[in-house]
């Protein structure tokens, strides 16, 4: 692994082949009673990037999380801290040597220590044991410094001498936000850290919290099953299922030009449609459908048609029957029946569709093509963009911060 160190790397965190398998028997290929958290993850995030992994439980993300902060090692592959080897074969650097924050879902705040004591924690001389006075009185004016540096970017610098209870939820999350910077982290990592917030306070925080990562120049890994979350939040999206990195790329890229129809219906939503190419324009129940972008092979293909790409028009004598219709107010999310196919859109709230209407059905845009039929379990219309159950790794060493630590050993 000696090149690896000598490489020229321009990410802050290079992963490269990494495979994890939790079970007895760790060799390669599927015996009864492993799992596969991941399998074989190459992946770099760049300086200042805010990237998201994003993918169902059980689909890897927070191993490879906990394998980055150095939680767990692999069992084959390596990481890269700043082009640093920190984790491979021969090569195991612990957490507290890998300057790498990290913010979990339930805060993680010492409830006996103010703010300002929390968000100092993990920064050196909160405890002077061997040092002299007047060295100790130079590591806390430091120290405090930068604490109220940190409270003042978070927007709380009047708050630095309550406590945890005394906050609402959201100011404890920008808090533990606060002591994962105080360090200079290389890097800071977020497991689901807006999970436990209510929908209208997750909203209006996570936009806050962006902007707040992006103004102190961090370079940030956020894992997330919330769709929203990723597309709203990173510069670039990796999707996992399985233990594998499927695609990466910005937000828009993603979503418009999915590498295969996993990814079309996870990320955001999409109809897949069965249908027959032959090498031009693809035929199904719904008729013709142009496609935006290569067209497969003629035989067998699937379309990924994106809700708000489809239209439908009042028409009785229309092929399609309306069979579901729910209402938002902004807008409204249309089922319709064709033929053996039910197609789902999203349509504007000047007309409000009903239950048996009959309408005309016409795909404007965005319609991606993917060769063969469409993948057994993918057949049907997800019942919303809840998180997809997946088989989770059964645990292996410290949880994702052990008891009596909550995480600050982890910032140093």
């Amino acid at each position: 692994m000696s090149s690896d160190g000598d490489r020229d790397i321009g990410g802050i965190v290079t992963c490269t082949g990494l495979r994890r398998v939790y079970g007895t028997d760790r060799s390669v290929g599927g015996i009864a009673g492993q799992v596969v958290a991941l399998d074989g993850v190459d992946l770099e995030v760049e300086r200042g990037e805010f990237l998201a992994v994003l993918g169902a439980s059980g689909c890897g993300k927070t191993t490879l999380l906990r394998l980055v902060a150095g939680f767990e090692r692999p069992d084959e592959g390596a990481i890269l801290l700043e082009g640093a080897l920190v984790a491979a074969a021969d090569v195991f650097v612990p957490p507290e040597r890998r300057r790498v924050g990290i913010v979990v879902q339930d805060h993680a705040l010492f409830p006996h220590l103010t703010v300002a004591g929390n968000v100092g924690f993990g920064l050196p001389g909160h405890r002077h044991s061997a040092q002299g006075a007047a060295r100790a009185q130079r590591g806390d004016a430091a120290r405090t410094t930068r604490v109220n540096e940190v409270l003042e970017l978070v927007g709380l610098e009047d708050l630095g001498g309550r406590y945890p209870s005394d906050l609402s939820g959201g100011q404890q999350q920008r808090v533990a936000i606060a002591r994962a910077l105080a360090p200079r982290p290389r890097v800071l990592l977020l497991d689901e850290p807006f999970a436990n917030l209510d929908a209208a306070l997750r909203s209006r925080l996570r936009l806050e919290v962006r902007d707040i990562l992006k103004a102190a120049g961090a370079t940030v890994v956020l894992v997330t099953h919330d769709q929203e979350e990723a597309l709203s939040l990173a510069d670039r999206i990796a999707v996992m299922d399985s233990g594998r990195v499927l695609q990466v790329g910005e937000p828009q890229e993603v979503y418009r030009h999915p590498v295969n129809p996993f990814v079309a219906r996870f990320v955001g939503e999409a109809n897949l449609v069965a249908a027959q190419s032959d090498g031009i324009v693809l035929r199904s129940a719904m008729g013709t459908i142009a496609v935006a972008g290569p067209v497969p092979s003629p035989g067998p293909a699937v379309a990924a048609v994106r809700p708000e790409a489809v239209t439908l028009s009042p028409d009785p004598d229309g092929q399609g029957r309306v069979v579901t219709a729910t209402y938002f107010g902004h807008d409204q999310v249309v089922e319709v029946s064709l033929a053996d196919l039910t197609l789902r859109a999203r349509t504007g709230n000047q007309r409000r569709f009903m239950v048996g209407d009959r309408v005309r059905v016409d795909v404007t845009a965005g319609v991606t093509a993917f060769p063969g039929p469409v993948p057994p379990g993918l057949e049907a219309l997800p019942a919303g963009l809840e998180d997809q159950p997946g088989p989770e790794a059964p645990p292996s060493g410290p949880e994702m911060l052990p008891p009596g630590t909550t995480g600050p050993e982890a910032l140093l």
